[in-house]
């Protein structure tokens, strides 16, 4: 079919059983697909100096009027009058747009990072969102433009919004290492931080663990916690039964309310890290030999290590699992699935305990300072907790029995 490309007329069009041309009347090869679905599209047929007649996609109607696709038409038209390969260049223009627009850092972290880090890193999606949080005012800059100056300019900021010298070197050791990815895939030709050093800061920082009155306090809230779901449940149920609906399961004969008491007291017994208490499953735990173990794909070191339970470990998962008839993961969330989060119910309960600033994490630095306290060997306690070096478990050296007051007082005994 042949007819002039114009508004009125194409409108007129209607889609047929199989797909139809409309060639144009005005520039020879212009032309209109439309399909079956109604879809119309732009074209133009050339033969190119290969001799092989070839079509080029100018666009949608609708997104383009039919003088603007005219008008491009011609212009391609020409092109391939002068011998240019036309859909060569269009292939060569998308390369170049795509490369542009990975060499900004929000198209290099969603594109090409992102893919990457969330396959071969167990925390890879924590850690692209720490760099597009924290570096949310960087993230249309160009890669080459994340210059030492910049970084000290957002370390300087950072420092002065109140952060700890130690998170900030965090936040931009995920970035470095992002941008170390970009120099290893081609993107930029030198790392743009690669000369930029680590805010100096104390090694050994203080660490948070529990007072006896803490842990008490801990303890005690747990319980009542527990007390205050179970009747909650029953009163549920029996405003439930009165008029006769089905009624939730039933909690007044089991141990726990819910997952959080196990958790918790696991964690305290044993230092695993959160990730660790989430991904944990019921073939991790031996409860005759009395051990868990880590593997290698859940850990932070990507090393499987085994992790002795105690007695009060040992109950707890014991009384988990009769409660839960455990298979799958020991702690799944409502749906089945891991957990992604337990802080609406952790600062309740610190809340109640009274216990100001402390992490679900310091649960970990609680067990290590108490067996350095104890006297276990730092390198025992780094084995336990699944450091990859002693240099780590070192900032609870402090908290070993002093033998330094000992060595000066033989001094003047000598």
């Amino acid at each position: 079919m042949r007819a002039s490309l114009t508004a009125k007329n194409i409108k007129g069009l209607k889609p047929a059983a199989m797909p139809y041309e409309v060639r144009d009347t005005k520039i020879k090869g212009f032309l209109l697909r439309v399909q079956p679905s109604g879809a119309m599209a732009y074209y133009l047929s050339y033969t190119p100096a290969s001799g092989r007649r070839q079509r080029y996609r100018i666009g949608a109607v609708g997104s383009l009027t039919p003088a603007q696709a005219r008008d491009i038409a011609e212009e391609l038209a020409g092109h391939v009058a002068h011998g240019i390969d036309i859909h060569a260049q269009k292939k060569a223009t998308r390369i170049e747009a795509e490369k542009a627009r990975v060499r900004v850092l929000r198209g290099f972290l969603e594109y090409k990072y992102r893919p990457w880090v969330l396959a071969e890193r167990k925390t890879g999606d924590d850690t692209l969102q720490r760099i597009q949080y924290n570096f949310r005012n960087l993230l249309d800059k160009p890669l080459g433009e994340l210059t030492h100056w910049v970084a000290e300019k957002w370390r300087a900021e950072q420092l002065k919004s109140g952060k700890s010298k130690a998170t900030v070197n965090r936040d931009m050791a995920a970035l470095r290492a992002a941008l170390s990815k970009a120099v290893e895939w081609g993107l930029i030709e030198s790392h743009p931080l690669a000369k930029l050093k680590p805010i100096r800061g104390d090694r050994l920082t203080k660490v948070h663990y529990l007072s006896k009155d803490e842990e008490a306090r801990l303890r005690g809230a747990l319980v009542a916690r527990d007390h205050k779901l179970k009747a909650g449940r029953a009163s549920a149920n029996a405003w439930r039964r009165a008029r006769g609906y089905e009624l939730y399961p039933d909690l007044s004969n089991c141990p726990y309310a819910d997952h959080l008491t196990p958790m918790l007291v696991l964690s305290l017994n044993t230092g695993l890290r959160r990730g660790e208490v989430f991904s944990l499953t019921w073939n991790c735990v031996n409860l005759q030999t009395k051990t868990l173990t880590i593997e290698g794909t859940t850990a932070k070191s990507g090393q499987t290590r085994h992790v002795p339970l105690n007695d009060e470990a040992l109950s707890v998962l014991k009384a988990w699992r009769e409660q839960t008839q455990g298979e799958g993961l020991v702690f799944p969330g409502k749906d089945g699935k891991r957990l992604d989060n337990v802080r609406k119910s952790w600062s309740g309960v610190l809340n109640a305990a009274k216990i100001n600033n402390f992490r679900w994490h310091d649960l970990r630095h609680d067990f290590a300072s108490k067996l350095v306290m104890a006297g276990i060997p730092l390198n025992t306690v780094r084995d336990l907790l699944g450091h990859a070096d002693l240099t780590t478990t070192l900032r609870y050296a402090h908290l070993a029995p002093d033998h330094r007051a000992e060595a000066v007082a033989m001094l003047r005994r000598a």
